[in-house]
Order: structure tokens, then sequence, then C-alpha cells
């Protein structure tokens, strides 16, 4: 887990499968259809499956047809007592670590008949590309065509902490360039690169190189490396808090500690929106209004 401010490039990641359909079933119906054509319409090798040339136009103008259709089945939901169906999220990590877990199960609750399937990812996607229905990320990684609507706490923390043990073999920065003589924890993202930590005061902005001995893309390595003492570590305050409230870790430099913008759910503007997703953002506005067929309080 990295600041929102300083996440990788955009990644590209494979559609998930169709909704109850194996994926060898998948393979065999396009295979037949390969057959009928008489041309190849993926690539396929030991670790990837890509369209051709031709797969990729077919799918560009089957694209409109097959949303109309899905559109049309999803809009029988809306002769349900209460909508059913599944939901796709694709978030970061200290979101479905600190805020989605409340949340959602409020709202699995409350709509017994959809499921929600949640792919953790830290970094930037094209949802809709890659099968979601919708994803949540905080405000400066929005696409612009998309439509967002905050959810969790509206503002959130970054913060610095160090074990116990490590301040008393190391001493405590007091300042953002006190770090550079620090043992620091590193996050690399998925894309490969590590980032600056970021600091601001009285409207300063610092940004620090830091180095140290042991540099992870899993943020529990992280928070474990740091508690035994190893070194420093910047990341959420949620995802600190328990071992925060414990004694486990020490937040330092609290005068430093930069805020931001809670996350947003974020989803595209289309002419009818699947009844999961549609449930979702009426529960996020209104989380205290009872769900479609429910008997008012």
């Amino acid at each position: 887990m990295h600041s929102p401010r300083s996440q990788g490039p955009a990644a590209s990641v494979a559609r998930p499968a169709w909704r109850g359909v194996a994926a060898s079933s998948l393979s065999e119906a396009v295979r037949r259809l390969e057959a009928r054509l008489g041309m190849r319409l993926l690539n396929r090798t030991t670790r990837s499956v890509t369209p051709t040339e031709a797969g990729q136009r077919l799918l560009e103008r089957l694209a409109p047809a097959l949303g109309e259709v899905a559109a049309a089945v999803d809009a029988v939901n809306d002769f349900r007592d209460t909508p059913s169906g599944t939901l796709r999220l694709n978030v970061p990590g200290i979101v479905a670590y600190a805020i989605l877990p409340d949340i959602a199960s409020r709202f699995l609750e409350a709509h017994p008949g959809i499921t929600l399937e949640v792919t953790a990812q830290d970094d930037f996607i094209d949802v809709l590309a890659a099968g979601y229905d919708a994803g949540i990320r905080y405000d400066e990684r929005l696409e612009r065509d998309m439509i967002a609507v905050p959810i969790g706490p509206r503002i959130q923390r970054f913060v610095i902490a160090a074990a116990p043990s490590y301040l008393a073999a190391h001493g405590e920065p007091r300042d953002p360039e006190d770090l550079l003589n620090h043992r620091c924890i590193r996050h690399r993202f998925l894309s490969g690169i590590t980032v600056p930590w970021e600091f601001e005061r009285d409207g300063r902005t610092v940004r620090i190189a830091v180095t140290g001995p042991l540099v992870s893309t899993n943020p529990d390595m992280e928070l474990t490396a740091a508690i035994r003492g190893l070194g420093l570590i910047c990341t959420f305050e949620d995802f600190l808090a328990p071992a925060l409230a414990d004694g486990r870790l020490v937040e330092i430099m609290p005068d430093w500690a930069q805020s931001f913008p809670g996350p947003y759910l974020y989803y595209a503007s289309r002419r009818h929106m699947p009844a999961p997703l549609r449930a979702f953002v009426d529960f996020i506005k209104n989380p205290a209004s009872p769900a479609p067929g429910m008997p008012q309080a």
C-alpha cells in the first residue's frame, strides 16, 4: 500500500470469465467459431491469450450488441422485489482491508439476491475493459468519463511509524530530511516502480527518496517487518491502526502526516445500469434506507 497520489502506471488484466461459464466451455465455443469462420481469432500461448487483428475487429463490432443483450437480460431484474445478480468491483488493497468489509456486509444483508465479487488491486486499470462493473479509487486516479460517488471516510491520513525497539536503537526522526539516515521499508507496485515518501506541513510538500533493507509488494510483510523493528513504515493510518493502538508501532512526525480525500466508487455513465450496481450505488448514497421490498422501520 502506498499514497494514492503515487500509484504506478495503468496496468491491464485479463477479463474474468463470463458469469457461470467455465473457461473450458468458452474456449471450445471460440474454437467452434474459428472453425466456422475459417480464421484464428485468438493467439494462444502457455502464458496468455490475446485477440488476433481479426478477433479484435470482431469484438469491437460485437461489443455494442453484446451490451444490449446484457442490458435486456438484466432488465428482468426490474420485475423482482429485490435485485439479483453479481456485482464485480476492483478496489485498492486498503479499501478491501479497512473500508469495504463493513459496507459489503450491510449491503449484502439488505440484498440477499446479490453476489459481490471483489478484486483487490493497487495498480490502476480500465475497470470496464477488464470486466468489472465498477471500481473504487482515490480522486486523483479517476477517469474523466466516469461518475464518482464518495465511499467510506471523507478524509484519510498517511502516517509514518516505527516499533519502539527500532526507535530505541536508532533514534527518532524529527523532519523528513532525517529519514535519509534511517532504515525505511519501501513498497514496490506491481508495475515495478517505487516512489518517494511524501509529507506536507504548512503548505510545504517534501518528497524524500528513502532507502532501506526491505522492498516488497506485500503490505502484510512490510507491516510485520516494521513491528519487528526492521525499519520505518509509511502507509495508510487505517492499515496501521491496530498496531498503533496496542503499542507495537508508534507514530512519528505526526505534524508531517499527509491528509487526503477518501476514496470514490466510480462507474461508467450508461443508459441502463445493471441492477446489482444500481442497488449498490443507491446504498452508498443512502446507507440508512431499507432495500426494495423490505419493511420500513
